[in-house]
Formats: structure tokens, sequence, C-alpha cells
């Protein structure tokens, strides 16, 4: 549906995006992680056709855009960071600007706009003004307007930012059922848990360029240590967990709080052996669980640098 080739865009001295490249199927979620400035916003704004690259290309359904009216544009749709909306008028006579700028005719506009209304928990407020709205409900609001046109690609730009718990959870949803419809959805965000929870793959932007594109489980697999065991112990006092690096599979151990927490790559190799160290060694235990690394521990272990203080 949407391949990205070498994109490469420069304020004067600075690089906002250097040959960047990726791709997305239909149906697949793609989600564009890295701290606030790097790259991400510019890299949707080149998809979606409002920057032109210095070089590179992007095609969509392998054609690429030639101009502001080309064809192909219609099957984008864009959810801006900043909102799109005029606070004075209702939510319905927003979405009917919108449909205007689309040029859907009024039966297929009346339609488009009931449907988005709906999908985003939105008809019982349709004719109150935007002002009136928390800013969960105009994020949400947002989305429809993007919907109108039924794009098969729907771009989105950190589009939970300053919602509460709820807005963003019906945003999921929504999100989520568009997906089943067969949307392609490219998703920038500097939250782990948005990625982790919608993305089928997820391209990893720091300073501009591509630093890991891959499933979840597979930027897991460029980890040391894929999986942490952490084991409570009884008696954790004197406890010394520096002998354990030398069991087979463990890339870590260390106590903290009375919790052993080891790690290892294989899961299912690894903890049969351990459990048994500290048995013969006489530590019992009362709890066993297994977790694995987040995305921040990805992106702490690629660049050395934390995914939320990075800028």
């Amino acid at each position: 549906m949407l391949e990205v080739k070498g994109l490469t865009k420069s304020y004067g001295k600075l690089v906002a995006v250097s040959a960047v490249s990726f791709c997305a199927n239909s149906g697949e979620t793609i989600g564009l992680l890295g701290p606030n400035g790097a790259g991400k916003t510019t890299t949707v704004s080149i998809i979606a056709g409002l920057l032109s690259p210095d070089s590179g290309q992007v095609l969509i359904e392998g054609k690429q855009v030639q101009s502001d009216t080309d064809p192909v544009k219609l099957k984008i749709g864009l959810v801006p960071q900043d909102m799109a909306l005029y606070d004075k008028l209702s939510a319905h006579d927003n979405l009917t600007f919108f449909a205007a700028l689309y040029s859907l005719p009024g039966a297929k506009a009346k339609q488009a706009i009931g449907e988005a209304l709906s999908l985003v928990g939105l008809s019982d407020r349709a004719g109150d003004k935007v002002e009136t709205f928390s800013g969960g409900m105009k994020r949400r609001l947002n989305l429809a307007a993007a919907l109108l046109h039924d794009p098969q690609l729907l771009l989105l730009d950190e589009p939970t930012v300053g919602v509460d718990p709820q807005s963003r959870n019906a945003i999921f949803e929504n999100l989520e059922t568009l997906k089943k419809r067969g949307k392609t959805l490219i998703y920038t965000t500097h939250y782990m848990e948005e990625a982790e929870r919608l993305c089928d793959r997820i391209v990893i932007i720091d300073h501009g360029k591509v630093i890991a594109d891959d499933t979840l489980q597979g930027l897991h697999k460029m980890l040391p240590v894929t999986n942490i065991i952490a084991i409570e112990l009884d008696h954790a006092d004197g406890f010394k967990p520096e002998p354990m690096l030398a069991l087979p599979e463990v890339k870590s151990a260390e106590l903290e709080q009375g919790t052993l927490r080891v790690g290892v790559h294989d899961l299912s190799r690894g903890t049969p052996g351990i459990l048994r160290w500290l048995s013969e060694n006489g530590h019992s235990y009362h709890h066993v669980s297994s977790e694995r690394p987040d995305l921040e521990t990805v992106f702490l272990t690629l660049t050395g640098r934390s995914l939320r203080d990075s800028q």
C-alpha cells in the first residue's frame, strides 16, 4: 500500500529526515516510534504531500504522488498533531465543511458524516459546538474528519496527545476497528505502550534516521536479554546474585528488595537451571514470574538514551 524510499529533508544545517525508508501493507499498522524532534512529523508530512523531500520517493499502491491535485492523494487520510477544527462550529458543521473539501455530494456526505460520528462515539453531540468538547472528544472528532472520504491509508500524528485515559482507549478501539476493515495505519508516537498495543511492526526513528524496523518480537530479539525472570526469595539477606552469571543462558542477575531478577535470552531453557541452582544452594522462594523488556529498553539499548527524555 505504501512505500517510503530514502526520504531526506533538511532545513539549513538541520537534517530533519535522513534516508528514511519503510513500507506498509494493506490492513497493517506501522508505528513510527521516537522522541520528540526525531523526524516523525516531518516524515508524515512528506507522505501526506504537505512537504516536498529533498530526495527520496513516496509510492502509494506503486504510484508516486505527482502534484497537490493528484487523485492518488484521495487514498490518504491525515489526522494531524494539531487540531484541525473550528471551535465555533458544531461537530456536524465541522464535518460538513470537510466533506465539502473532499467534494462529497450531499447524500454521500450525509452518510459519511453519520458513519464517522458513530464510529468515534459522538453522534449524540453532533449539534454541539466544538468549544464545549473535552480534549479527548476533539481528538475523536479530528479522527472523524480524516475518515469522511473513506481513505485506504490513514496517517495519525500523535493522535492521543493530551487526552484522558477513557478517550485514549476509545481512540484505540476506533483504530482497531479501522484495521479490521483493511485500512493501512501509520501511527506516530513517543508512547511505547501505544505502539505495543496497536502496531504490527515498529519503525524506530532517532535524529531523523531509521535505527530499527521490525515486529515487536523481532525488536526484542535484538536485545542481549529478551526475558526477565522475577523470583521472590524467602530469605534475601546476604544473597549474592553474582555466581548465577556462570549458569548457561543467564545474562544478568540482580537483587532488589527481596526479588531476584535474572535476565535470560531463552526463557524455556534458562528457567529450569536457575530454579534448580537456587534449590541446590539452599535458597527457597515463594513466587516466580516472567516479563519482557519494553520498547523503552529497546530504544535505550540501541541509542544509549531514554526514549522519553532524549530530545
